[in-house]
């Protein structure tokens, strides 16, 4: 047909050159009229049953005085289809046949074929690109096993209780779930009897299988490998961490990149532009045609206008940024990081300061007591300060607290578990409360009265980096420990990749100089402020941002809250509390300090991305409108039909989805 037209496009006379020869003999022998009539009927079909969407939301915007991309498309495909039933409706009255360049049905056809696979693309793109979050609800059960036992048996026999088979929902924090390998972990929860090889790939990013037994902890969607575990429940459904995952990904991939501001600014006045531009073309090369002693019709500049309206759907414009960054959140999501949106990605690209708690963050966050000093001549027994320090410590989630009630676990001769009231966490200082009707307070120099601690509790000769925990009990210090943690494996490769990338780091915790200033050098941070509290890590991040920083915070307990939510992008460590993985802008699912700097370079490399995007979706349309318009057409008598408008509007969004999918092959972890 398009040899059959006669056309002047020298790029679509070539292209049916070279297709004719494929092309059956039969087909060229048929009527012209009759074939017309053909195609009118399959442009009506494909408009009202294939590509309604189109010319639906078109209209909306119209009705609410608006422009969008599928405007420009439903306004160029109803023109020439509009053209083409007035030449074939025309011709068959008169008998005469109609110029080839008044019928538009293969435009109108091959235009919305390019549009729809496009579209296909852009759709399998961006099924690739949420690959993640589709991961994630394929992780979920329906289902588990529930064990019926007697919580006033001291000693269950957890291997012979029966169990039943009950929907998700009947389930309740406090009941034991049996898990049978090759079982998914239905709900988070903490083991009591069992061991076995738990796979968390895709939940940590972390590929080898990791051993758990009794006292740890197992999160929802996990893969049970080769042992039976019986599981006591902590979060069930919504509240797992598989749930609040999958929901923080939706929310996250649904958020916009500041950077995405520029390109609905720019669209807002591309489309009315575009449709003045248009209206100019026609007029122009209605008047150059029939002007002169020149009476060419209008076929000509409808055909042009067309393509003008065609090619200039700003279709890669949309797609720039938003296929960025649902890529790079899918990858960081199978890598073990969930970034907090679009916001979030371009935030962590302009970072040069990042600030990083000890305790763990720096620190594996698993500190042992490795001495418990009491004063002398004191109203209390060791063994009684000790076992009051660990029923009142069991109330705080603290790294340290853990410790103590660990270490009072190992002591044999301890009295009786006292009854503990009125508890009160105090956030980066300690924890207090009424232990047997009395006083008592436990944690850093800042629970001891006025600060005077006396001398024989302090640190022992033979410990070096140690944390003290100070037992205040009526209001004066009785007892103190001392607990040393260990620092990262890969801490000191962290801090190399940061200062690569030309980010310094700094340590801000609230343990004293003397214990922080060694893990400090160990790691390679100089930049180091001990004793603080929370207001004052809040403080020191306003000062960072005041002298022109770009501050990060990275930290896991509920004293880096206040600075996570605070700094311009937070990351926080997945083992941390609640309030923590709230306030940051980044959750660490894998216990990785590596995960830092390979987030910065993800985000970095994203939005280097978003401008490539931007920047061809701007040239494409600033070379290719002249050329639709017939700059070319003066000096090299070159015309872009609607055909091929069609074809290189659908290459543009392709080009931009195949730019933003190379972030799927990203490294995260690089080792140092």
């Amino acid at each position: 047909l398009m040899s059959m037209n006669g056309g002047t496009d020298p790029l679509l006379n070539a292209a049916a050159r070279w297709m004719s020869p494929l092309m059956p003999s039969v087909l060229m022998d048929l009527p012209a009229q009759p074939l017309r009539w053909v195609l009118c009927s399959l442009s009506v079909a494909i408009m009202l049953f294939a590509a309604p969407e189109i010319y639906v939301a078109a209209w909306r915007a119209a009705r609410h005085r608006a422009t969008n991309m599928n405007t420009l498309v439903a306004i160029g495909t109803l023109s020439a289809f509009a053209a083409s039933v007035v030449s074939t409706v025309r011709a068959a009255g008169s008998g005469s046949t109609p110029s080839g360049a008044d019928i538009y049905f293969e435009s109108v056809i091959l235009i919305l074929a390019f549009l729809l696979a496009g579209r296909w693309l852009e759709e399998r793109a961006r099924h690739q690109a949420t690959g993640a979050l589709q991961g994630f609800a394929r992780l979920a059960v329906s289902d588990a096993r529930l064990i019926d036992i007697d919580p006033a048996n001291e000693h269950p026999d957890y291997s012979g209780a029966p169990d039943t088979l009950l929907p998700l929902d009947a389930f309740q924090p406090g009941d034991l779930v049996r898990i049978l390998p090759g079982d998914r972990v239905p709900m988070d929860g903490v083991i009591v009897h069992g061991r076995s090889s738990v796979d968390e790939s895709m939940l940590t990013g972390e590929p080898l299988p990791a051993t758990r037994s009794r006292g740890d902890r197992v999160a929802a969607g996990a893969l049970n490998l080769d042992g039976v575990l019986v599981v006591r429940a902590t979060a069930v459904g919504a509240a797992s961490t598989l749930s609040q995952m999958q929901q923080m990904l939706v929310q996250a991939q649904t958020t916009r990149a500041p950077i995405q501001r520029l390109a609905d600014r720019a669209s807002a006045i591309f489309v009315p532009g575009i449709l003045l531009l248009a209206a100019l073309t026609f007029a122009l090369w209605s008047v150059a045609l029939n002007s002169g002693g020149h009476h060419d019709g209008f076929g000509q500049p409808l055909a042009v206008t067309i393509a003008v309206l065609i090619i200039a759907c700003p279709c890669a414009m949309g797609l720039a940024v938003p296929a960025a960054v649902t890529v790079a959140l899918g990858r960081a999501a199978r890598g073990g990081l969930l970034i907090k949106g679009g916001e979030a990605l371009e935030r962590l690209a302009s970072l040069d300061t990042l600030a990083l708690d000890k305790t763990g963050t720096l620190t594996i966050g698993r500190p042992q007591i490795t001495a418990f000093v009491v004063v002398p001549h004191m109203e209390e027994s060791a063994p009684a300060l000790l076992a009051a320090a660990a029923a009142l410590e069991k109330f705080s989630t603290h790294p340290l607290a853990q410790a103590v009630v660990a270490y009072a676990a190992t002591q044999s001769g301890l009295p009786p578990a006292p009854t503990v009231t009125e508890v009160e966490v105090l956030p980066g200082t300690g924890i207090r409360g009424l232990v047997d009707g009395h006083p008592i307070a436990l944690g850093n120099a800042s629970v001891v009265p006025y600060g005077q601690i006396p001398p024989a509790l302090a640190t022992p000769a033979h410990i070096h980096t140690a944390t003290p925990l100070y037992l205040v009990m009526e209001g004066r210090a009785e007892a103190a420990f001392f607990g040393t943690d260990q620092l990262r494996p890969e801490a000191a490769a962290t801090i190399s990749q940061l200062q690569r990338l030309h980010i310094r780091p700094a340590m801000l915790t609230g343990d004293i100089g003397s214990s922080a200033e060694p893990i400090a050098r160990e790691a390679g941070v100089t930049d180091v402020r001990a004793s603080l509290l929370p207001a004052g890590k809040l403080e020191a991040i306003r000062q960072l941002q005041a002298q022109g920083h770009r501050v990060g915070m990275a930290g896991d307990g509920i004293n880096d809250a206040a600075a996570l939510a605070q700094a311009d992008a937070g990351f926080a460590m997945s083992s941390g509390t609640e309030l923590a993985r709230e306030a940051g802008h980044v959750l660490l699912l894998h216990p990785d300090l590596r995960l830092v700097p390979a987030t910065i370079r993800l985000s970095r490399r994203a939005l280097g991305i978003m401008r490539q995007n931007l920047g061809w979706a701007f040239a494409y349309n600033l070379i290719g409108l002249p050329i639709a318009a017939g700059a070319l057409y003066p000096h090299f008598h070159i015309l872009l039909s609607p055909v091929l408008a069609s074809a290189a509007m659908a290459l543009s969004s392709v080009s931009v989805l195949v730019n933003s999918l190379r972030l799927r092959r990203e490294r995260l972890i690089l080792e140092d």
